[in-house]
C-alpha cells in the first residue's frame, strides 16, 4: 500500500464524521426548542426551514421513479413533525410571555402570515385555520393512513411469493446470485419501508390534533393572560392573542398540509413507476377521444345561456387540441422508437457478423460463386431468391418438413467460373460453367446437327452440350429445351439438396414436426419415448427414410409403424424396414411415372449371392452381411451397364430385391447411383401398374 492512499482517503472520512455530528446538533437543538426559551428571530428561521423543508419533501415526492427511492421518508416525517411541534411549542410560549407588545410579538412570520392571510380580521383566519385543518385530518391524512395500511398488508402478504419467484429465477439459471440477493434485499426494503409507512402516517395525524390543541390553547390562554397580567380589556386580548395564535396555526398547518400531501403521493404511487407527472399525464393523454369528447362538453358549457363563454371555451379549447396533438406525437414517438430499435438490431447483427462467434457458426446450405459467376447472376438475385423460396416450399410439401435457408455468397478463392455448394460447412459439389452460353440435355438421343461441345449435366450426370445462345432457336426445332445457366444451378442445388435430406433434419426440426402433432398422437409419443426409444432414436427413422427419399410428411402413419414395431425391435434399420412395408402405398404412389411403376429386377443369381451373404442368429434374424468382394465388383459392373443403357432411353424405374437383402443392394447401388431407388418386393402396394424392364442377370 502506497502512503498517497491514506491521504486520499482521510477527507472523505473527516467529511462523514462532520455531517454525523451536524446532524446529531440538529436533532439536540430540536429537543432543546420544547425546554429552552429562544428570540423571535430563530424562531422567524425556523419556520423559514421548516416551510421550506416540507416543500423540498413534496418536490422529491413529485419526481422519484419508485417509492422505495424515498425510503427514509419515514424517518424525515418523523423529524419534521418534530421540528414543527417544537416551533409550535416556542411560538405559545412567546405569544404567552410576550403577546401585550403588538402582532410581531411572536415574530415576523407569524405576524405577516396573520395580516396576510387574515386580511386583519381573526374571524377570517379562524375559519381559514379549520377549513385547512379539516382538508388535512379528514381528507389527506386519512386516506393517505389508509392506503398506508393496506399497502403494508399487501406487500408483507406478497413477501413468501416473491421470495419464491426469485428462488424459482435462480435455479432456472434467469438470474445469478448477485441478481438474486440485489433482488432479496430490493424485498427486504420494500417490506420495511411500507411497513414504516403504516406507522409514520400516524404522525401527521397526530400532528393535525396537536395543531388544533395548541392552538385552542392559544387563544384561551392567551385571553386569560392578558386580561389577568397585562390589563388589556377582553376586546383587545382577543383580537391580539387570537390573531398571534390563528398565525402560529396556519404558519404551521401549510407545512404539515404539504407533507401529507406528499405523504399520500408517495403511498398512492404503487407501481406506477417514474415520476407522478409522467404517469398522470401519460396515463391522462393515452385516451385522445375521451379528451375530445370532454372538450365537446365544455363546449356545449360555454354556448348554455346565463354561464360565463370565456372560461369554458377556453377550456374547450385546450383539451380539443390537446386531444389532436397526442395521437401525432405518439405516433412520432412510435416511429422514432421504431427507427432506433431497427438501428438497434442492424448495429448488433453487424457486430455479430464481425466477431469470432461468427466465423465458428455452420451455415447448413450454402451457395458460393466465383468472381466471375457472381457478376453473371448479379442482375437475377431476385429472381434467384424467389426461385430458391419456391423450391423450399415444394420440398416442404414434398418431403414434410423444412429445409433449411439457403445462404448465397461469393468467394475469391472459388475458381471465377464455377459455383461450390456446401452442406453444413463442407463442399458437397462444385461445378464449372460456361456463361453466356445455354445446355441442352441429350440423354440417348442423337447429336444435333448445330455447334456445341459435349459435356455431362451436372446435378444427374445425363449426356449434355453446350450450345451458345444464338442458337437456341435451332435446339428448340430440333426438339430440345434449352437451358439457362440459373436454372443449371438451382436444378443442381435441388438435387443436392434431396441427396442431403438427412442431413438436413436436425433434432430440432425433429421435435418441432413432433409438437405440431394433434394431441392424441402426442400421447402415442409418450408411449414409444422413452419407454421403448429416445427422441433422438426416433430422428434416426426418420433419417434413415429422408436417405432414400421417402417422404415423411405422413409423420402419422410413420407413428403408428414405429409403435408396432419398436416393443420387439431395437435396431433402426429394422424399424426402418418396417415402416416402409406400411408405407408401401405412399413410396409406390411418389414414384409413378405416367400411371405406371417401372420395375427392373435383381435377377435370380443375384438373388441367390445376397441370401447366402446374410448370416443369421439362431432366431433367424440377420446378424452379419460377408460377400466376396470379387462378386461386389462384379455386381457393380452389371448392375451399372444395365441401369445406364436403362437410364439413357430415358427410363424412370426402381430397382427391386428380396426384403431381407434390399438394405444392402441400396447400400452397393447408392453408391453408383445415388438417385436409383431400391424396394423389396413387399413395398410394391396392391393395385399398381408395374411395367417390367427386365432384371439384372
Amino acid at each position: 500500500m502506497s502512503l498517497a492512499e491514506p491521504l486520499r482517503l482521510s477527507p472523505p472520512i473527516k467529511a462523514k464524521s462532520r455531517r454525523d455530528i451536524g446532524f446529531a446538533l440538529a436533532i439536540v437543538f430540536i429537543m432543546a426548542v420544547l425546554f429552552v426559551p429562544i428570540p423571535a428571530f430563530l424562531i422567524d428561521m425556523g419556520l423559514v426551514i421548516s416551510i421550506a423543508l416540507s416543500i423540498l419533501i413534496l418536490m422529491v415526492a413529485l419526481w422519484i421513479e419508485k417509492p422505495l427511492d424515498f425510503s427514509s421518508f419515514p424517518t424525515l416525517l418523523l423529524l419534521v413533525t418534530m421540528l414543527r411541534l417544537s416551533l409550535n411549542v416556542a411560538t405559545t410560549r412567546v405569544i404567552l410571555s410576550n403577546g401585550d407588545q403588538g402582532h410581531n410579538a411572536a415574530g415576523y412570520v407569524i405576524g405577516g402570515f396573520s395580516q396576510f392571510v387574515m386580511g386583519g380580521d381573526f374571524v377570517i383566519g379562524l375559519v381559514v385555520f379549520a377549513i385547512l385543518l379539516t382538508v388535512n385530518f379528514l381528507v389527506i391524512t386519512k386516506g393517505a393512513t389508509r392506503i398506508a395500511e393496506v399497502g403494508a398488508r399487501f406487500t408483507l402478504d406478497a413477501i413468501p411469493g416473491k421470495q419464491m419467484a426469485i428462488d424459482a429465477d435462480l435455479s432456472a439459471g434467469l438470474i445469478d446470485e448477485r441478481q438474486a440477493q440485489q433482488r432479496r434485499r430490493e424485498l427486504e426494503e420494500e417490506s420495511s419501508f411500507f411497513g414504516s409507512m403504516d406507522g409514520a402516517s400516524k404522525f401527521v395525524r397526530g400532528d393535525a390534533i396537536a395543531g388544533l390543541i395548541i392552538t385552542a390553547v392559544n387563544i384561551f390562554g392567551g385571553i386569560i393572560i392578558g386580561i389577568t397580567r397585562h390589563g388589556m380589556d377582553a376586546g383587545e386580548a382577543a383580537d391580539v392573542y387570537t390573531k398571534l395564535s390563528v398565525g402560529d396555526g396556519l404558519v404551521t398547518q401549510i407545512p404539515a398540509l404539504i407533507v401529507s400531501l406528499a405523504a399520500g403521493l408517495l403511498v398512492s404511487k404503487g407501481g406506477t413507476r417514474g415520476a407522478v407527472e409522467m404517469g398522470i399525464i401519460t396515463q391522462l393523454g393515452f385516451y385522445p377521444r375521451a379528451m375530445m369528447v370532454a372538450s365537446a362538453m365544455m363546449g356545449v358549457l360555454a354556448l348554455l345561456p346565463g354561464l360565463p363563454f370565456l372560461p369554458f371555451f377556453v377550456v374547450s379549447l385546450g383539451l380539443g387540441a390537446v386531444a389532436y396533438t397526442v395521437p401525432r406525437n405518439r405516433a412520432v414517438a412510435e416511429r422514432l422508437v421504431e427507427v432506433e430499435k431497427k438501428q438497434a438490431e442492424e448495429q448488433a447483427i453487424e457486430t455479430e457478423r464481425q466477431s469470432v462467434k461468427e466465423s465458428l457458426r455452420i451455415v447448413e446450405v450454402e451457395l458460393v460463386l466465383g468472381k466471375q459467376m457472381a457478376a453473371h447472376l448479379a442482375f437475377s438475385r431476385d429472381e434467384l431468391a424467389n426461385r430458391v423460396q419456391k423450391m423450399r416450399r415444394r420440398f416442404a410439401s414434398r418431403f414434410g418438413f423444412v429445409v433449411p435457408e439457403i445462404k448465397l455468397s461469393d468467394d475469391l478463392s472459388v475458381d471465377a467460373k464455377s459455383y461450390e455448394i456446401k452442406v453444413h460447412g463442407t463442399t458437397v459439389a462444385t461445378q464449372a460453367l460456361r456463361l453466356g452460353d445455354l445446355l441442352i440435355v441429350l440423354g440417348d438421343s442423337p447429336v444435333p446437327d448445330i455447334p456445341h461441345d459435349l459435356t455431362r449435366e451436372p446435378a444427374f450426370g445425363l449426356k449434355a452440350a453446350w450450345i451458345s445462345d444464338t442458337f437456341a432457336s435451332a435446339a428448340r426445332r430440333a426438339g430440345f429445351e434449352p437451358v439457362d445457366t440459373l436454372s443449371i444451378v438451382l436444378t443442381h442445388l435441388s438435387e443436392v439438396i434431396r441427396n442431403n435430406l438427412a442431413h438436413l433434419l436436425s433434432y430440432k426440426d425433429t421435435r418441432t414436426l413432433l409438437d405440431r402433432l394433434e394431441p392424441e398422437y402426442k400421447r402415442l409419443i409418450d408411449e414409444i419415448v422413452p419407454a421403448h426409444m429416445s427422441f433422438s432414436g426416433l430422428q434416426a427413422v426418420l433419417k434413415l427414410l429422408l436417405a432414400e427419399r421417402v417422404s415423411i410428411r405422413n409423420l402419422t402413419l410413420i407413428l403408428e409403424a414405429v409403435a408396432e414395431i419398436a416393443p420387439h425391435v431395437r435396431r433402426s434399420e429394422k424399424i426402418v424396414e418396417h415402416v416402409r412395408t406400411r408405407m408401401a402405398q405412399q413410396i409406390c404412389g411418389d414414384l409413378l411415372h405416367k400411371g405406371q411403376l417401372a420395375v427392373l429386377r435383381l435377377g435370380n443369381r443375384w438373388d441367390l449371392v445376397f441370401h447366402q451373404a446374410l448370416k443369421r442368429d439362431a432366431k433367424g434374424d440377420v446378424i452379419e452381411f460377408d460377400i466376396d468382394p470379387r462378386l461386389v465388383e462384379q455386381f457393380a459392373t452389371e448392375a451399372t451397364k444395365i441401369i445406364r443403357e436403362k437410364t439413357d432411353q430415358g427410363e424412370n424405374f426402381v430397382l427391386v430385391a428380396a426384403p431381407d437383402a434390399r438394405p444392402y443392394v441400396r447400400m452397393m447401388i447408392e453408391r453408383i447411383f445415388v438417385n436409383l431407388p431400391v424396394l423389396s418386393h413387399l413395398e410394391i402396394a396392391r393395385g399398381i401398374d408395374i411395367k417390367a424392364l427386365g432384371s439384372i442377370a
